[in-house]
């Protein structure tokens, strides 16, 4: 699980119902007020079918489980490693060496980069390919996100809608004041809804996977240029240097100085 999320879905839900008991606001209200679960999600769910094809939206779904579920993705570290041994690999048996290890690749992105340089494409080819490979991604990858933000956008509306529709409900009929305060306090729950939804669920969820998605691009982009530099023929402490770039300066010193180590002792 992404641990992250349930932390943060866990505390907002709490900051919520503790500030309302602080505050001495019924908790109950909450729970029973079917009209405003019924503006604020069936409201916002109608904006996003308005606002996104159904190929879109069928996506909604996988996109919510990405954020709870922690994707599977190696690392920038392992990457590194991986490269420097196929690097090693290709200066002393050559390119087509590399053909026994492509099966052996999860990745769909990697293992066709792969392929390419196998089967002897020109360098240029190969980088075109998978850059714009990497540009469609992350352009799906917007769409994906956009879809929370703007549901992030239209909750907190709604929420407002939700209270003007409590307040005529509740003015229609003045008679009892006692019953008008317990309506009209029932009318801002909607708003409540479309704040906290808005600002503590969508919002959030399309800032992650945002986040997630800047991740698999910087990993694409480090695929792309080890290949490139396997393809070059370059050592392997070129590759580990090129491609210690995408790693933070403590992760760099370790990589390289890893790679010293190893050197020294091959020697």
């Amino acid at each position: 699980m992404e641990i992250s999320t349930i932390i943060g879905l866990i505390l907002g839900i709490v900051s919520l119902i503790l500030g309302m008991f602080l505050k001495g606001a019924p908790i109950h209200s909450l729970i029973s007020n079917p009209a405003a679960f019924v503006i604020i999600f069936v409201g916002t769910a109608a904006t996003l079918f308005m606002a996104f094809p159904m190929a879109e939206l069928k996506k909604f779904p996988i996109l919510l489980k990405m954020t709870f579920v922690k994707q599977k993705m190696i690392t920038k570290a392992e990457l590194i490693t991986l490269f420097t041994e196929w690097a090693t690999i290709t200066r002393r048996e050559g390119l087509l060496a590399l053909e026994a290890k492509v099966e052996e690749i999860d990745d769909d992105f990697l293992r066709g980069g792969m392929r390419m340089i196998i089967d002897g494409n020109d360098q240029e080819f190969v980088q075109d390919v998978l850059t714009e490979d990497i540009a469609a991604t992350e352009e799906r990858h917007k769409v994906g996100a956009l879809i929370f933000s703007q549901a992030g956008m239209y909750a907190p509306t709604l929420g407002v809608l939700g209270a003007v529709v409590g307040l005529i409900a509740a003015l229609s009929d003045m008679s009892d004041i006692a019953k008008l305060s317990h309506a009209i306090s029932g009318a801002f729950i909607a708003t409540i809804f479309g704040i906290f939804t808005g600002y503590v669920l969508w919002h959030p969820i399309s800032n992650k996977l945002k986040r997630l998605s800047k991740k698999e691009m910087e990993i694409r982009l480090m695929m792309v240029e080890g290949l490139l530099s396997i393809q070059s023929g370059v050592s392997t402490i070129a590759i580990q240097q090129k491609l210690a770039v995408f790693l933070t300066p403590a992760e760099r010193a370790e990589i390289l100085e890893k790679g010293a180590g190893e050197g020294e002792q091959k020697e």
